[in-house]
């Protein structure tokens, strides 16, 4: 059957849209060509994306699920999907956004997977030495306020916990791609499937949140736990 003039013209249109697509995260992304080599065979460019992306990805992973254990198996087990699909992949986004669509999905599934099994989550480690600071960091400016008092180092810890803790899934997902990856809207959108409208009401409802968690802290030296309570 021949396909009229009209549809070869905007299926041709949809070609160079696509390969124009390509070729533009071809030239901006190093990791978009590092993947393109993988999609090769080429283990040294695998070895290349796991070394650039290990740490990251297990610590945004870790706030996700709450367990740094079990982030780790989930790490591996991205890399996993993204050597499975080598042969498939193409470049149509930055690939730290592919990347952490893989990610977010399978944290998604293994948080269900616990929520079947009734299992208790137990919230983050206590042992923040690695990543309280920089968690402190991103609650504070997340939630537009500031200290007006010397913290201690435990409390603030603490404090800060209690506070992305008391966050929903989705909400303190898109505040790491955020502030951990530097993502934008767009990017985070694509990475949770949502609009762009929906990753900024998203993320204003995230930090609003925090705001209200934080500021009686910030303001009188209320931990959260006491402020939930009254």
């Amino acid at each position: 059957m021949e396909i009229p003039p009209s549809e070869l013209h905007e299926t041709g249109i949809a070609l160079a849209v696509s390969e124009s697509s390509v070729q533009k995260y071809e030239l901006r992304d190093p990791d978009v060509r590092l993947m393109l080599q993988v999609r090769d065979d080429n283990a040294a460019a695998f070895e290349e994306l796991v070394l650039r992306y290990q740490n990251r990805l297990v610590s945004v992973l870790e706030h996700l699920v709450r367990k740094r254990g079990q982030a780790e198996d989930l790490a591996q087990e991205v890399f996993l999907r993204v050597y499975r699909a080598r042969k498939r992949y193409e470049p149509n986004a930055k690939f730290s956004t592919w990347l952490f669509t893989i990610a977010n999905n399978v944290a998604s599934n293994a948080n269900r997977s616990l929520a079947r099994r009734r299992e208790v989550q137990i919230g983050f480690r206590k042992n923040t030495e690695d990543s309280g600071p920089q968690l402190e960091q991103l609650a504070l400016e997340a939630s537009g306020l500031m200290p007006t008092r010397q913290l201690d180092k435990a409390e603030r810890a603490e404090v800060v916990r209690l506070a992305i803790e008391a966050l929903n899934d989705r909400q303190r997902t898109a505040l790491m791609l955020s502030k951990f990856e530097g993502m934008s809207y767009a990017e985070i959108g694509d990475t949770m499937g949502l609009t762009i409208q929906a990753t900024k009401s998203l993320l204003s409802r995230a930090r609003e949140n925090l705001r209200c968690i934080l500021e009686p802290y910030i303001a009188e030296g209320a931990s959260p736990a006491e402020t939930s309570e009254s």
